[in-house]
């Protein structure tokens, strides 16, 4: 199972750990990583009051560098005026999650297309804790990139510009194998 990771190839700055080798270690002032430790446990952090030494440190496995937080502590942390970029209200969206001690949730949907229209940040917060009951969970990319790959398929609709569905090539994943 793999969903489109946080991009970190299309930005210069910003923290990247992933499976506990620092790749870059430069803050970003407002930046919210999520970070995933070594026993599978959850954090949001801001850039500018930890270095990802430090968090490495704390038993730091990755950190994924795209945002925002969309819930900390049971609590949605974007509102209806929060987006990414310039990014529209109604994206296909793809999100990470945590429900309790290695409970995980990988959120992914469609859109801009006549069957989709897609979400914004605070629908698909809203959508992932009243729905499915998460106690923290993270923006990944989105719009074009956004995939999920389970069993040897692709089984969402990607589209860029609503126009085609197709895969976008993507720096980074994030999986669950057996």
């Amino acid at each position: 199972m793999a969903i489109n990771g946080d991009f970190y190839g299309t930005q210069e700055d910003g923290h990247v750990l992933r499976n506990g080798v620092i790749y870059r270690n430069s803050a970003v002032s407002g930046q919210e990583d999520l970070v995933i430790y070594k026993d599978g446990s959850f954090e949001i952090i801001s850039e500018e009051n930890v270095t990802a030494e430090e968090l490495l440190e704390a038993g730091a496995q990755q950190i994924l560098s795209f945002g925002p937080a969309l819930v900390s502590d049971k609590t949605v942390c974007v509102s209806e005026n929060d987006e990414v970029g310039k990014a529209m209200a109604s994206n296909p969206r793809t999100a990470i999650g945590i429900i309790d001690e290695r409970h995980y949730v990988f959120v992914v949907s469609d859109g801009r297309t006549d069957e989709s229209a897609g979400l914004s940040l605070s629908e698909l917060a809203e959508f992932i804790t009243t729905n499915l009951g998460v106690v923290t969970a993270y923006n990944l990319d989105g719009g074009g990139s956004s995939t999920m790959y389970f069993n040897g398929e692709v089984i969402n609709n990607q589209t860029t510009n609503g126009k085609s569905i197709k895969e976008r090539s993507v720096s980074d994943i994030v999986y669950i194998g057996y």
